[in-house]
């Protein structure tokens, strides 16, 4: 079996073309397990990883408070 030495912060880019993010990048960069993330390249050699937000879960629940208590299930009761 042939041992790799690790340095921190490298990684390698797989066969798969799979790259293990390193956790203190990730942690920098404030990225989570489950984050969709966009990637482009600016030049030859520099890929540039952004996290991709959804508007949904951003703005899901901003509205909370708006409407009185129970409006929201009258109206969707008006619906059926």
């Amino acid at each position: 079996m042939k041992i790799v030495k690790r340095t921190r912060g490298y990684t390698r880019v797989s066969p798969k073309h799979q790259v293990t993010i390193p956790a203190d990048a990730m942690t920098r960069a404030g990225l989570r397990p489950g984050d969709r993330i966009r990637v482009t390249t600016r030049e030859p050699g520099e890929v540039v990883l952004t996290r991709v937000e959804d508007p949904i879960e951003r703005f899901a629940g901003a509205l909370d408070g708006v409407y009185p208590a129970g409006q929201i299930e009258a109206l969707r009761d008006e619906w059926r």
